[in-house]
């Protein structure tokens, strides 16, 4: 299991952060590795993308910190709390709902490569957003809020769906980049804690040791951190909807490979 788990776990690093989904990457690997890993395996690798995110966003994190200590939010730190506990609530909602039955119904390479293709319409759509502005409304975090839920899909990437969505709305794209993450804190604890609760046993029957643990998350960390890094670059590029054709492409792969009977 050590093998596989090293493998998941680069996986996991790379496409965190490029919008490609990693949790259907990981559903793809699993399906052809024959592995039927539980949903708290996926989450335990998000453990490293906590970390990571808290380290990168550790400036905004401290500042953002304060900013409650001091019950102040009308400063440029002190304003995302409030637009990330309105974004928290849908996100919470839909993943307290549905992420079972999602899971369920996502273990198949057909309706995943259908994600891909939704996925892919909505990073392409987000080079049409033109004005750009350095604050957005309660209801523009209510979106990104549901976007972020809609994300517990396998095949639609988290990250690209709310920086997408962002974009879409008109925030400026540094902004989008550092809202997007700081967003997926409390959803990554809250969905490791919902999960942990529900499946910590599962890992024993599958063969999963703290060792193996331990090295998933060490190399998510290690990964992740050069694959934020990127993704901010390309951000800056104005790149980031040409993941678009990369999701599509994907997408085909894997309609062939369900066609073929894989």
């Amino acid at each position: 299991m050590l093998i596989e788990t090293i493998i998941l776990s680069l996986i996991q690093g790379i496409t965190e952060w490029i919008p490609i989904s990693s949790t259907g990457h990981l559903r793809i690997t699993e399906y052809f590795l024959g592995l039927e890993l539980p949903l708290f395996f996926d989450l335990i690798l998000h453990i490293g993308t906590l970390i990571v995110t808290l380290f990168f966003f550790r400036s905004d994190i401290k500042k953002v910190i304060y900013s409650i200590y001091q019950w102040e939010f009308t400063t440029e730190n002190g304003k995302f709390v409030p637009l990330i506990f309105i974004g928290t609530i849908p996100t919470a909602i839909i993943g307290f709902l549905f992420s079972n039955s999602i899971s369920f119904f996502f273990n198949d390479l057909w309706p995943i490569s259908g994600a891909y293709i939704f996925c892919g319409l909505i990073l392409y759509s987000s080079k049409t957003g033109k004005k750009k502005k350095n604050n957005f409304r309660y209801f523009d975090a209510f979106l990104i809020g549901i976007a972020q839920g809609i994300a517990i899909i396998p095949g639609i990437s988290r990250s690209g769906l709310t920086i997408a969505f962002a974009l879409l709305l008109g925030v400026k794209k540094e902004i989008a980049f550092k809202f997007s993450f700081l967003l997926s804190i409390p959803a990554i604890i809250g969905g490791l804690s919902l999960t942990f609760y529900q499946q910590v046993d599962v890992l024993n029957y599958v063969g999963v040791d703290l060792i193996e643990i331990f090295v998933g998350i060490i190399i998510t960390v290690i990964v992740g951190y050069f694959s934020l890094k990127i993704l901010q670059k390309i951000l800056v590029e104005k790149k980031f909807h040409l993941f678009a054709f990369y999701c599509w492409f994907l997408s085909i792969i894997l309609i062939v490979l369900s066609s073929l009977g894989f």
